[in-house]
């Protein structure tokens, strides 16, 4: 994908952002792959034409699609080894440079991811959010203006509903709504001018989730990236200037979908039944939380406990399998043992204590045995980590403080 770089260079500026957003700042952004990191735009770095990036050799903090401080600013970064086409390395880098746009805009919006974790997966609350999305996604496809308000109606009557039983924990949708929403909002923009494949496909491309009933049960956050997205191409048909300050206010997309001009109110819904496909989404996705854990459980290799005083520094939320206290880190995260700093870049499962931070307990399931010494082990590819630890067979229990 290196081929790609003066091209990126080329499109990425200040003039070509602002068509997708109005104000749209461009922030340092980096390409990257296994060795080395191909950097843009960053003001403690000549990037001065003709030489429009710098090349660095590769470190821990590049890892994942998103948005980083590097040398304390604002950098969007995006692993080049995940695309094998220009306009989803383009869309991506849009999207993460979005967020430092947010970021530099003050972004206030940000949720509180252990509500995720948290989320309550009760069959009332799926079979109502089930509905409420086939509304919003309806809402946007129909042409008819008068059937597009019933569905948007119908769309907030049930969002409302929802809120009586779990209101904090639609605070926390309504959140990843409005800052994912808009930044799925500008990728899109960006697919669409780079893709040859025509605007419904690309809109059917990326609304799929939002009516993909397993799908959007099993995965909750990620979920809400397509709704954020439908809620904001119906504000650009309804709204028109709805963008201009909504980097500035708190409002939230629902919020903002509210005040459209749709008409009176249904009445209040009272009983929900509960479908048979609701139930059958519920069953699979608290089913496949417990199979991967527990399949994570019993693969092949070391398994190394790390037990005592854990906290999580930094984590993947959208990478992440909640199951009876234990998280299924599923990409990679950052924790401090004694003071001292680790980037686990493999999958992990951590047994907790309370939220995400305090853990008690860490499971890795090496490719290696470490190396030991009297009072530690040297672990490929993480470091050497102080404490005691015993060994039987394949299995090794490590004690820190």
């Amino acid at each position: 994908m290196s081929h790609f770089l003066s091209r990126i260079a080329k499109d990425l500026t200040n003039i070509n952002l602002e068509r997708y957003w109005p104000n749209f700042e461009l922030v340092a952004y980096a390409l990257y792959d296994k060795t080395s990191v191909f950097l843009f735009n960053h003001p403690r770095y000549n990037n001065a034409p003709p030489k429009s990036y710098e090349i660095l050799k590769w470190e821990e903090q590049f890892v994942g699609n998103t948005i980083i401080l590097f040398d304390g600013y604002p950098t969007a970064i995006a692993d080049m080894e995940l695309y094998n086409d220009y306009e989803g390395l383009f869309s991506i880098l849009v999207h993460e440079l979005f967020h430092g746009n947010q970021y530099i805009k003050g972004e206030k919006r940000f949720p509180d991811e252990i509500l995720g974790i948290t989320y309550p997966l009760t069959k009332e609350n799926v079979e109502i959010r089930n509905r409420e999305r086939k509304n919003l996604y309806n809402a946007l496809l129909e042409t008819d203006i008068s059937k597009k308000k019933q569905y948007l109606n119908e769309f907030i009557v049930l969002r409302e509903k929802r809120a009586e039983g779990i209101k904090e924990h639609l605070t926390y949708e309504n959140s990843i709504e409005s800052v994912e929403g808009p930044a799925w909002y500008v990728e899109i923009k960006a697919f669409s001018e780079k893709s040859l494949l025509a605007k419904d496909l690309v809109l059917k491309r990326y609304g799929k989730n939002l009516i993909d009933v397993v799908e959007s049960t099993s995965n909750i956050r990620r979920s809400c990236y397509s709704s954020g997205l439908f809620m904001c191409l119906l504000l650009d048909e309804l709204s028109p200037d709805w963008k201009g300050n909504f980097l500035g206010t708190n409002a939230t997309l629902f919020d903002l979908i509210k005040r459209l001009n749709i008409g009176p109110g249904k009445q209040a819904i009272e009983d929900v039944k509960i479908s048979p496909e609701t139930e059958a989404a519920v069953n699979f996705a608290v089913e496949s939380r417990k199979k991967e854990i527990n399949e994570f459980e019993a693969q092949i290799g070391t398994h190394l406990f790390i037990d005592g005083e854990i906290v999580a520094l930094s984590i993947d939320p959208m990478n992440i399998v909640p199951f009876e206290g234990r998280l299924l880190h599923k990409n990679h995260i950052k924790i401090k043992i004694n003071n001292q700093e680790y980037l686990v870049q493999q999958p992990s499962l951590a047994y907790c204590l309370d939220g995400l931070k305090s853990i008690n307990k860490l499971l890795i399931v090496l490719k290696d045995k470490p190396l030991e010494t009297d009072d530690s082990l040297l672990i490929t590819g993480i470091g050497e980590i102080m404490g005691q630890y015993t060994i039987r067979e394949d299995t090794i229990n490590l004690f820190v403080n």
